[in-house]
Parts: C-alpha cells; structure tokens; sequence
C-alpha cells in the first residue's frame, strides 16, 4: 500500500486554503516528500500525518515556491526527535542551497545527506522504492519524478519442495536473499514466479510538454502533473514562462494513459480551479483538478 498526497497545490505564491508546491508519500514506514513550499509544515500538520518519518525530500528544482519551506520541515523533524539520517535528493548545488537555507536552522540532531542528479534520467533505490528523476523543460534545470514500488513474483511452495529446499529458507528466498547451503546456492527465481505489476506514481511540475514525461507517465497509476492554467488565453504566457496549462496536462494524460491524472501547481490569477475539471475530462476522464489534503490510498492488484 502506497499513501499520496497533495500537501499543496499553489505555484508562486500561497493563497488562502492554497499552500506551496509538496507531495507527500508514504510506504512500508517510511515518507518521502517532494518540494517543500511555504506552509507544507502546516499542511503535514492539517493532514494529520508526522514529519519524523520523512527519510527523503527530493526537489524538481530551486524556485522559492518549491523549496522555502524547508527550514521549517527541517527544525520540525528536530522537534519531533528525529535522530536518523535524512536524505535530500535535487539538481547540482544541492548542498550549497540548502546551506544557506539552513542559516535559520543551522543545529540539527541528524545528518543530512545529499544526492545531487548529474544526468538527465537517475536512479534512486529508498527503502523498497525506486526512485528515478528526469529532466524536464522549465527555464531553469528541473526534473520530474517516478516512485515505483516493484513487486516480485508469487511464491510457489510445489517447487521448493520439488527441489527438496529446506522450510527454513523458504522467506528469505521470497524476500529475494540469496542462500549458500552446503555448496549449494538457492536463488530467488528457483521458487518465485514471474514479476507482478507494482505500484508506480509519476511527478512532475514547472515544465512543458515533454517526451521524459510521456515516458515515465506510461504505465502510472497516477500522475501528478503542473495544470498552472486553465485560461484559453493564458496559453501564450505558459509557453514563455516555460509552464504547462490543463489542457496540455490532460493531452499528455490522454496520450499516456495513467490510471488517473491529478492537476497541481495552480497560478493566483486562477482562483477557481475546479472550474474546467468538466472540460478536462473531455480529452481524459480520469483527471482530476487537485486541492490541497487530496490523498489516495493505492494498493497492488488482487491476484
């Protein structure tokens, strides 16, 4: 099970009931948050989630409306106890950005530790997730991402007996360990079937249409995508400034086929968003215009 959810959905400045850019996952223990705007703190807090689990915060790029929450989520996690090692994934000068951040909250009672990308598309493997960035096109260097939870084949108890495989090994070859026994070596594949569909969530915001988005948008169950306009006449203002509208967001949908597309990353100007969700789900019917608190819980296939 894979929790999600919209802690903000307002791009450059916060709005009443509108916080600043964050995502928010949660899975097998852990919780990772992508972008960090003003007031996600407080949103964490209205959700009624915690800020001790967060082992990872990823950013798509280093505009203040994705990132000048941080110090707050940062001196919070302190408050909270937090001892543990946290992981902060963005673009090249990770370090040196988030050090001047940290001038208002320079002692911490953990380790942060950096992982800047270095190429267009990279892999990150975080307590049982994997985690790939992209690049994007925005008018600074931005990057999407994929949190794919994989999920290996089913357990076929006939053929580890078939193969005369002791009991005791059993769970470990099914949590995928390799086990040496007597010379002999058990590998996973010798008692598990084929793959199984996982779960996949596709992120992606301050960019236009893009082929990397295409790519990791295929095969989602969900995409989370910028929506910054709505406004016919607002396309012009979108291409200059290197964002997407709805309806660009919701043909890429269409095009790629998630299981559902969530619209996030919303102008001030636009005050009613939900306002062209009907229009939207003419070209794909399955979006949705995002607000803040939106969560959906998502679980793997029944066999």
């Amino acid at each position: 099970m894979l929790d999600v959810c919209l802690l903000g959905t307002g791009g450059m400045m916060p709005l009443p009931g509108r916080w600043l850019t964050s995502l928010m996952t949660r899975y097998n223990g852990s919780s990772l948050l992508i972008d960090c705007g003003e007031g996600t703190q407080v949103a964490i807090k209205e959700k009624g989630w915690t800020f001790k689990p967060i082992d990872t915060i990823c950013f798509t790029h280093f505009h203040a409306d994705h990132i000048s929450g941080l110090p707050g989520i940062l001196l919070a996690m302190a408050n909270a106890e937090r001892t543990d090692p946290l992981t902060i994934i963005g673009p090249k000068g990770l370090p040196r950005i988030v050090g001047g951040l940290r001038v208002i909250a320079p002692e911490l009672p953990f380790e942060i530790r950096f992982q800047e990308i270095t190429e267009s598309e990279q892999t990150f493997l975080i307590n049982g997730c994997r985690l790939t960035a992209f690049r994007v096109r925005h008018n600074m260097v931005c990057y999407g991402y994929t949190i794919e939870i994989p999920r290996s084949g089913k357990f076929d108890a006939e053929r580890a007996k078939a193969q005369n495989i002791p009991l005791k090994y059993w769970n470990p070859l099914q949590k995928g360990q390799t086990i040496e026994d007597g010379g002999r070596v058990l590998t996973p594949d010798m008692v598990l079937g084929p793959d199984r569909k996982g779960l996949k969530v596709t992120y992606t915001t301050d960019t236009r249409p893009a082929d990397s988005i295409r790519k990791h948008a295929a095969g989602s169950d969900l995409l989370v995508c910028e929506g910054m306009y709505g406004e016919p006449d607002k396309h012009k203002k979108a291409v200059e400034h290197r964002h997407m509208t709805m309806q660009e967001a919701a043909q890429i949908a269409a095009e790629t086929n998630p299981g559902e597309l969530w619209l996030t990353h919303f102008s001030p100007s636009m005050t009613r968003p939900k306002q062209y969700e009907k229009e939207l789900r003419e070209i794909f019917p399955a979006a949705h215009v995002g607000k803040d608190g939106m969560s959906a819980e998502l679980n793997f296939e029944e066999e």
